[in-house]
């Protein structure tokens, strides 16, 4: 816990492009955060996992993202969510990095496996 207590220190925001995204399966995992607003991120790259999306840290024509406003309760479930390792973030489905948005910085999670095989999202949404 005290590893998420310095990350939501660094950072109290996240931002999200698939099933977290508001009217999609997941948003429940953020309920009660307050959604800051939206942005568009150059910085990642989308591919169709078919049932959820995954981003790549490759510059992109932009992907909309929402960004919320998180606790260290809210990371930690969302960090279970999505598979994240604390103790070895390369190892698990996602990683999560901090981008720069228009809200502030927020966290992000960065699919970690390979995409060969997966169709990119030209259009920026999923």
């Amino acid at each position: 816990m005290q590893h998420l207590q310095q990350a939501i220190q660094r950072c109290s925001r996240v931002a999200v492009y698939g099933t977290l995204k508001h009217g999609h399966r997941n948003h429940h995992w953020l309920g009660g955060a307050d959604m800051l607003g939206q942005d568009c991120l150059t910085s990642i790259t989308l591919y169709d996992l078919g049932p959820y999306p995954g981003a790549k840290l490759m510059p992109s024509t932009g992907v909309l993202v929402e960004v919320y406003a998180i606790d260290v309760e809210r990371l930690a479930r969302l960090d279970e969510l999505e598979d994240y390792l604390h103790h070895s973030p390369t190892e698990g489905m996602y990683d999560r990095t901090v981008l720069a948005t228009s809200h502030g910085d927020a966290w992000c999670y960065l699919y970690n496996p390979a995409v060969e095989e997966a169709s990119l999202i030209r259009r920026g949404e999923w």
